[in-house]
């Protein structure tokens, strides 16, 4: 089995930005329904870009990067209530990251 420490990062970040494209097209994808499934969200890959930048983006900037735009209008614009049942699956898939 090949380590993702060992993928170049040049194809690794290839990889990385077809997903946020992705992501950005496909705003019916609830970041609770992505919650519920795998247990991250944009707003974690948004997170995740902030932490790995040793302090050049805060958490808005890195979400803004994965959005397209701030998280703010992007919620405003696309993010629908979540259902109770949405709540549980997601609450439910976010314990397994402990």
């Amino acid at each position: 089995m090949q380590k993702i420490e060992a993928l170049d990062d040049r194809i690794a970040a290839a990889a990385f930005r077809r997903l946020v494209g992705h992501l950005r097209h496909r705003s019916d994808a609830q970041n609770v329904d992505l919650m519920g499934l795998a247990g991250f969200c944009r707003n974690c890959l948004g997170d995740w870009l902030a932490e790995a930048s040793d302090g050049a983006l805060d958490k808005e900037a890195g979400r803004a990067i994965i959005y397209g735009m701030p998280y703010a209008e992007w919620k405003a614009a696309h993010q629908t209530a979540a259902s109770p049942e949405q709540i549980q699956r997601m609450q439910e898939s976010v314990a397994k990251n402990a």
